[in-house]
């Protein structure tokens, strides 16, 4: 068996009049359903929610959308949280979602100049907390809505 081949290079985009509608099309996997919520929920949030969350649609070498998360400035500490990260079921495990983080932390670093990043995640699903953890996210301690709450800091 050979090994999945990580999606090189991934791109963020905006989430626009053009995307919106293949965004909203993501599905998860069925084991993944209880934690993960649908991505037009996600996006109502980056429209309507109080914590200012934007949205970034994830596109493979082809331009296609296979994933979607976002992110907010968190205003007490000036963390970048991340959030809602999504990645189609008929995707995953290839690497997108690493990718998809790795990409969101580079381009708040480099077009916002942040540094310490946050995000959280059922305590349950192992998938996320192997993931985060490969890229240096280490749990805090903390919670948030019941979730773990994983940091990263000097990345910029």
């Amino acid at each position: 068996m050979t090994a999945p081949v990580t999606p090189d290079p991934i791109r963020l985009a905006p989430v626009d009049a053009v995307n919106w509608r293949a965004v909203t099309a993501l599905t998860v996997a069925q084991e993944q359903a209880d934690w993960v919520a649908a991505p037009a929920y996600y996006l109502a949030l980056c429209q309507y929610g109080e914590a200012g969350w934007r949205p970034l649609a994830v596109l493979d070498t082809e331009g296609d959308v296979v994933g979607f998360l976002m992110w907010t400035v968190d205003p007490a500490d000036g963390a970048a949280w991340l959030g809602g990260v999504i990645i189609d079921a008929t995707r995953q495990g290839r690497g997108y979602g690493r990718a998809a983080v790795r990409a969101a932390i580079a381009l708040l670093a480099a077009e916002h100049g942040l540094s310490s990043f946050a995000l959280s995640y059922e305590p349950a699903n192992a998938a996320a907390r192997r993931c985060y953890a490969s890229i240096g996210f280490t749990e805090t301690g903390e919670t948030e809505d019941a979730e773990v709450v994983a940091r990263l800091h000097g990345t910029a």
